[in-house]
């Protein structure tokens, strides 16, 4: 699979059902008398991140796969989101970044090697990168946004994390 087949398309697909959930969150909290912003600081465990820096860290794994694969400079975002519909300006804005991109800004990554900012002085073959290191990242991100919301108790099912398919007729 192209590297763009394997990143652009998954990382728009996802962040656009991580903004669904932050729509589902903020309607679950005002069917129940309860501000949303609550939800922000919502964490599964005392030493991980709130929602708000699960939601800033999918986006930052988003950016920086399709940036570092391609070669380009991702947009930068300082982590100064304190309310949910900041949140999901920066989700949009990530994706809208994503849509720029198209399968000539791949083209020849498979050999690209791609340097670790916060592994100074390493770095990995783009496929390598993307595979153990860019995609498990944004998954840990997204996941725990989702379990936060879901051990909240915003109705959030399988389906609403999956999104949809592209299907075929057998």
């Amino acid at each position: 699979m192209p590297l763009y087949d394997a990143t652009v398309p998954q990382l728009t697909k996802m962040l656009t059902n991580l903004s669904s959930w932050l729509g589902d969150a903020t309607a679950y909290a005002e069917a129940r008398s309860f501000d949303p912003e609550v939800l922000l600081q919502a964490r599964l465990y005392p030493d991980m991140f709130p929602l708000t820096r699960q939601i800033q860290g999918a986006c930052d794994a988003a950016k920086f796969a399709a940036a570092r694969l391609s070669g380009k400079a991702p947009p930068k975002h300082p982590d100064t989101e304190t309310t949910l519909p900041e949140l999901q300006a920066r989700v949009q804005s990530v994706i809208d970044y994503l849509g720029t991109f198209s399968p000539e800004d791949f083209e020849g990554a498979e050999e690209r090697v791609v340097a670790l900012p916060f592994l100074e002085g390493k770095g990995a073959l783009a496929g390598d990168y993307l595979n153990e290191m860019a995609l498990p990242n944004f998954y840990f991100h997204t996941t725990t946004a989702y379990n936060i919301l879901r051990s909240n108790g915003v109705l959030l099912g399988k389906r609403k994390f999956i999104g949809g398919m592209k299907l075929i007729d057998l």
